[in-house]
């Protein structure tokens, strides 16, 4: 397999599909948004994937006035963290009450917890220190859970779902309808509903991931040479990468970042990060795995490296990267030099 060599001074991570794999959490969170809408769950879920969610939400949901919004993603971005712990959860339930069958549960992936940790504990002051939990799957049994067979497709489980919970005659609900106008049968097909998403979500393993090579790369970058740069708020984010034992690095630059003017495929996120870190986005190497994170990559003037964790390989051919690769393994990182002088020495095998 040939391989390039070349220098850089740090590296900003996108998170979700790079660093962690919570896309069946994510999908989830964006398919009960297209339910409450009336709209096809796939459509939604391919228009939302690598932007903001408050860019989402300003488009999908435009009754939501500016004041609203940021509570508004909070919310959403709550819920995702709720699809990727509800199986675990309910499996402790099971266990708890003695269940002998819940031994017989799929288990896979990290072992996350089940709390958003709080948004302070942020600080990370060495190479292990970057890693909170002891429990982090190795390169090799994470890339059982990301190729080959993927996941489950959440609309297809949905569909299945409701058409099994809903009596033929039901109507679904109108978005925006007060419960007081609903009739009697359209609050029934509401609570319907709402136990059908219930049981499907208890039912599928969306528990958040750590993806092959992270953990390795991260090792070998010395402190204050990595930024994370997230479509993701707070919320998603910072609880996304402790459930997988990744401590957000002190410059982590999420989507409700008031600095930012715009969100991906802008390169604003990467540049703001390169600047935090003190280098030239120029300098920098950019690791992405969507069509708008690598576009903005090679807006802002990194090095693009491209990893297939969570779409194929001809759907990101086009958007610039520099390299494309098929997750972090393929990549090497080795330092030379110490202190100011320090640069990362990077090999890509494509």
């Amino acid at each position: 397999m040939p391989s390039t060599t070349f220098y850089a001074d740090a590296v900003l991570f996108d998170m979700d599909g790079t660093l962690t794999d919570s896309i069946a959490a994510v999908e989830a969170a964006w398919g009960a948004v297209a339910v409450d809408l009336g709209l096809d769950p796939e459509t939604v879920v391919s228009a939302t994937h690598g932007k903001r969610a408050i860019d989402n939400l300003a488009f999908y949901r435009p009754e939501i006035k500016a004041h609203e919004m940021d509570a508004a993603v909070e919310a959403f971005e709550q819920s995702i963290l709720d699809f990727a712990d509800s199986f675990k959860k309910r499996e402790a339930r099971r266990r708890s009450s003695g269940d002998s069958s819940a031994g017989l549960a799929a288990r896979t992936g990290s072992d996350s917890g089940e709390s958003t940790p709080a948004l302070s504990d942020t600080s990370a002051s060495s190479r292990s220190g970057s890693f909170s939990t002891p429990s982090i799957p190795s390169s090799s049994s994470s890339n059982n859970s990301t190729t080959g067979a993927r996941r489950p497709s959440f609309a297809t489980r949905l569909s299945d779902m409701l058409a099994s919970a809903l009596p033929e005659d039901s109507i679904l609900p109108v978005f925006g309808e007060s419960t007081d106008d609903k009739h009697a049968d359209e609050k029934q097909a509401d609570a319907d509903i709402e136990a059908a998403w219930e049981t499907e979500a208890g039912t599928v393993d969306r528990s958040i991931r750590i993806l092959p090579g992270v953990k390795d790369m991260i090792e070998c970058i010395p402190d204050g040479r990595y930024a994370v740069a997230t479509s993701g708020a707070k919320t998603y984010a910072y609880g996304a990468m402790t459930r997988v034992g990744i401590t957000p690095p002190p410059v982590t630059i999420t989507a409700d970042d008031k600095r930012l003017k715009a969100g991906k495929p802008a390169p604003d996120p990467f540049l703001l990060a390169a600047s935090c870190l003190g280098f030239d986005a120029v300098r920098c190497v950019v690791f992405e795995d969507s069509p708008s994170g690598i576009r903005a990559g090679v807006a802002s003037g990194a090095t693009v490296i491209a990893v297939c964790t969570s779409h194929e390989r001809s759907k990101i051919e086009g958007c610039g990267a520099h390299f494309i690769v098929e997750d972090m393994r393929n990549v090497r990182c080795r330092t030379e030099g110490e202190g100011t002088t320090t640069q990362l020495v990077f090999t890509v095998e494509h």
